[in-house]
């Protein structure tokens, strides 16, 4: 697993062996972020983030902030090592809790993000609680998008009218979904 394009191409992205996450493939980044064409300067969330692969792919093509949510302390100090090596010093923020809480958090310092990305575990329900916290906690920019990477079997539904999907694209054993607001 490497960085795809902008200023750390070609970088490798550090896994720490015995973690147990599944993460985004290159194919899978690579399509999104030719889908979401140019991030420059928009500010973006990267949910479950695990070894922070999307986020620093992000703020490798120019986005101007990045904050990463993730809860294991195993996969936070990847998180930093990652972006240490990419030589990411600034531009970015980790909120080492629980997606739910992180989300929580940064809605009471009333942050909002032009692009949120998530990738919960597979089949546990976690797709549609995080577009309804996502609705909750009012977080993403009008306009904005959402993108959640998930298993092809999970369902999911709008959030009361309020986020539409405008979007869906399968790789493999995943999908991206893409949501806006309405």
């Amino acid at each position: 697993m490497k960085v795809l394009g902008g200023r750390a191409k070609g970088k490798r992205i550090y896994v720490p062996k015995g973690a147990v996450i599944r993460a985004t493939t290159d194919r899978t980044k690579e399509s999104l972020f030719n889908i979401l064409q140019s991030v420059e300067g928009r500010s973006f969330l990267d949910l479950f983030a695990g070894t922070g692969s999307v986020g620093i792919e992000a703020l490798s093509r120019g986005v101007s902030h990045c904050v990463f949510v993730e809860k294991d302390p195993y996969l936070i100090k990847a998180i930093k090592k990652n972006l240490q090596h990419c030589g990411f010093v600034d531009q970015f923020d980790i909120i080492p809790y629980h997606v739910e809480e992180g989300i929580q958090r940064l809605a009471k310092r009333k942050e909002s993000f032009d692009i949120i990305f998530a990738d919960p575990p597979y089949i546990k329900g976690l797709v549609q609680k995080t577009i309804n916290l996502l609705m909750k906690y009012s977080i993403l920019s009008t306009p904005g998008i959402v993108v959640i990477e998930h298993s092809p079997r999970e369902t999911f539904r709008e959030a009361d009218n309020k986020i539409v999907l405008s979007d869906q694209r399968r790789y493999g054993d995943s999908m991206l979904s893409f949501f806006e607001i309405k």
